[in-house]
């Protein structure tokens, strides 16, 4: 009953901060949920208690119509779900009965409903089916029944963030990771399958001594034989749990053999600890960092050389450019000098030619004109460049006519990607970049989407003293942080758990050297990054805006960029003495700035485009992209143009500003007079661009639409509407981040 009482207490606290009524001490914000499931891991026994705990909050707050206490509740049960040693049969499906019932709700709440569903499904079959998937996949544990495979790529930029803090997160990771190898994690998927599924029947004391007793070679053997009990029940559908448990209790008498038992005392349920994620820390220097990262992930230098090289897909200069010790992309950069003739009697005859193939496998050479791809074979690569189905490779060609071609296996993502940016909006514009960069490569010549699942999350921080970059880019953390805040609001367990974080990693970066430091942020920060990762799979997708910058001299070619948040322009000085005492001049006559031409596409409830032009005089103007309000439409601008008002009294000339606010999707700027100004994106001040003269600001589109629409265009160059395949690709880029819940309306 204590333990009970107590489990209450922490779990009505959780629900107190979701309503906004933070804990009194503040270092508490953000920890409630890491502690209480660390309470868990210190007495697995508890783990029950704390499940029923959930499920009939769960069932008061769907009595009560409290859905913002909904899916906090649901993330915190699966987690302990997840973890536990061993839940009753009942307890689970009453959890399976509830997210059943969510079916009913709008999104979120039917997909999150929907994916806890299935795994409960299978969970009920082959108790420890959950804990085993995903260990097998953050280790990268070869398993014939489950081959995926996933890691955690945390990116910070260093001209952002404090070298203390940097070096600090790189401690942490590496500490994380030291402390486990793939033999104790496939030692924590026996244990842990064999004592859910037997109960208190399992001797885990003795089953550990076991293991740990046994060589590396031997805990593999077992490690497969539960592998593929678990995952064999899990996916025959008519499967039954005793049936499963008969197959491991087999395993488990196999596995001890002539132990003695009985000499340890009974020490009821234990836990098995979730092995740390495969996480690795990255300094984001170079622009095509990110996808460089991406593409050693699917293919190791280890793998460089071997048959089935993954480069033989990408050119051999950028393969040469990742791999520098690659000898088969080394190869490939040279041409090969072919020997054969094309003549058809130059073909090295065949061992013993059947008679009746003879005439059959006669090679027959025609006119060597290049086959394209049909339209239907062109859509299938550009939408798995677009998140789409994988596409095939095409087969390679019969060398015999007559013979069909051999089947080529789709491909399958079996690799998941979880890129977490942590700092400021300004990562996130530089995220934007690298995205669109790499969805153009992928629209040349598909390569990581139809392998790779790309999941994008963010942690926002904010360093305490302010790096010498960002002193000169405005603002306090508010104004850096407007994708997390945006987050935050759409999302109430996201600002409980991840924008908490905000000022508590820079504080624990610079904690001094003590154990206790050492405690603290080893186990924090990484079980938080862990949780983020794992239970984020809701996307907020932000629309991704292209900006095309003109200069004052003609002969400098126009700009092309991108930004997520926000774009800035201000009038710039003058550097010549002459500009200076005309723009002086103009200033006394019409006021400060310069004269603009704006026109833009208004935003109007009916949808319908209508233009719009204005001529004014402006000292700048700025361009947000994220709104104040989470039901706000993500894809429009909000514009506040800084307008100059001449005001003639008796008291003579004077001026004032006024802010001409309005919403657009698209505009174009331009300075009439060729006088320059500034323009800076995303808040950083290493994206500034300077003598401009005029910009145009458009959503940004999918490249793959882009490309497929000007193959269409080729063969219709009247048609306006979008015809045929192009019609069923995404036309937007939009940059996806994950949160627990996704927006809630």
């Amino acid at each position: 009953a204590e333990v009970e009482s107590d489990m209450l207490r922490r779990v009505r606290a959780l629900l107190r901060e979701l309503d906004g009524h933070h804990p009194s001490c503040q270092s508490d914000r953000g920890m409630l949920r890491w502690t209480l499931h660390k309470k868990i891991d210190q007495n697995p026994s508890t783990s029950c208690v704390l499940v029923r705990i959930l499920v009939k909050e769960l069932e008061r707050a769907e009595r009560g119509d409290f859905r913002h206490y909904i899916i906090p509740l649901l993330h915190t049960l699966m987690y302990t779900l997840i973890q536990a040693p061993c839940i009753p049969d009942e307890l689970c499906a009453r959890v399976y009965d509830f997210c059943k019932r969510l079916l009913t709700l709008p999104k979120p709440f039917c997909t999150i409903g929907l994916d806890y569903a299935s795994r409960l499904q299978v969970e009920r079959t082959a108790p420890g089916t959950l804990y085993q998937r995903m260990v097998i996949a953050e280790q990268s544990l070869r398993s014939a029944p489950y081959p995926y495979q996933e890691k955690i790529f945390i990116f910070a930029d260093p001209e952002l963030l404090p070298e203390a803090i940097c070096n600090a997160l790189v401690t942490d990771t590496e500490a994380a990771q030291v402390s486990q190898s793939p033999r104790g994690c496939m030692s924590c998927v026996v244990t842990h399958a064999l004592q859910a599924a037997l109960g208190d029947a399992c001797d885990v004391h003795g089953l550990r001594a076991r293991l740990q007793a046994l060589s590396t070679g031997d805990v593999e053997h077992w490690f497969q034989q539960v592998v593929a009990a678990v995952e064999g029940a899990g996916s025959e559908g008519g499967s039954d749990r005793d049936q499963h448990t008969a197959r491991l209790e087999r395993i488990y008498h196999s596995l001890l053999g002539s132990l003695p038992t009985g000499n340890a005392p009974w020490e009821g349920l234990q836990g098995t600890p979730l092995p740390n994620p495969n996480i690795s820390f990255h300094l984001w220097t170079e622009d095509e960092q990110l996808w460089k990262e991406l593409v050693l992930f699917l293919r190791p230098l280890s793998q460089s050389c071997e048959p089935d090289c993954l480069g033989q897909d990408l050119d051999p200069m950028e393969m040469q450019d990742i791999l520098p010790g690659c000898g088969c992309c080394e190869q490939s950069r040279f041409s090969v000098l072919s020997t054969d003739s094309g003549i058809e009697r130059d073909l090295p005859a065949q061992e013993e030619p059947c008679a009746a193939d003879t005439e059959h496998s006669r090679l027959h050479r025609k006119g060597g004109i290049k086959k394209k791809l049909s339209p239907l074979e062109s859509v299938a690569f550009l939408q798995a460049g677009s998140g789409g189905p994988g596409g095939k490779p095409p087969g390679k060609l019969p060398r015999k006519s007559g013979m069909p071609p051999e089947p080529a296996a789709p491909l399958q993502r079996l690799h998941t990607a979880r890129v977490v940016l942590l700092g400021d909006d300004r990562i996130l514009g530089r995220l934007a970049q690298a995205y669109h960069s790499l969805r153009k490569r992928e629209a040349r010549r598909v390569f990581l989407t139809p392998r790779l699942n790309l999941q994008f999350y963010h942690i926002p921080v904010v360093p305490g003293q302010p790096h010498p970059s960002a002193a000169a880019d405005h603002s306090g953390p508010e104004e850096l942080c407007e994708v997390a805040g945006y987050l935050g609001r759409a999302d109430p367990w996201y600002e409980s758990n991840i924008n908490t974080l905000c000022h508590m990693i820079p504080k624990l970066a610079t904690m001094p050297s003590l154990p206790s430091r050492a405690l603290v942020t080893d186990l924090f920060l990484t079980d938080v990054i862990a949780y983020y990762a794992r239970m984020g799979t809701q996307p907020v997708c932000f629309q991704v805006h292209a900006v095309k910058v003109l200069f004052r001299d003609p002969a400098q070619e126009p700009a092309e960029g991108v930004f997520l948040t926000e774009l800035l322009t201000q009038v710039q000085d003058s550097t010549s003495h002459r500009e200076l005492s005309m723009a002086k001049r103009k200033t006394t006559l019409d006021g400060p700035g310069i004269d603009l031409t704006v026109t833009y596409r208004k935003v109007v409830l009916s949808d319908r485009q209508k233009e719009l032009a204005l001529s004014l005089r402006s000292t700048g103007l700025l361009m947000k992209a994220i709104p104040a309000n989470e039901a706000e439409d993500l894809g429009c601008l909000s514009v506040t143009i800084t307008e100059i008002i001449r005001i003639n009294n008796l008291a003579g000339r004077s001026f004032s500003a006024v802010a001409n606010r309005f919403k657009t999707r698209n505009i174009k700027i331009r300075s009439p007079e060729q006088r320059p100004f500034t323009v800076r994106l995303d808040k950083d001040s290493r994206r500034t661009y300077r003598d401009v003269i005029g910009l145009e600001v458009t959503p940004c589109l999918e490249p793959s639409y882009c490309l497929q629409k000007t193959r269409t265009m080729k063969f219709s160059p009247h048609e306006t509407e979008d015809v045929g395949l192009v019609k069923y690709l995404p036309k937007s880029l939009l940059l996806p981040i994950n949160t627990f819940a996704g927006v809630i309306q």
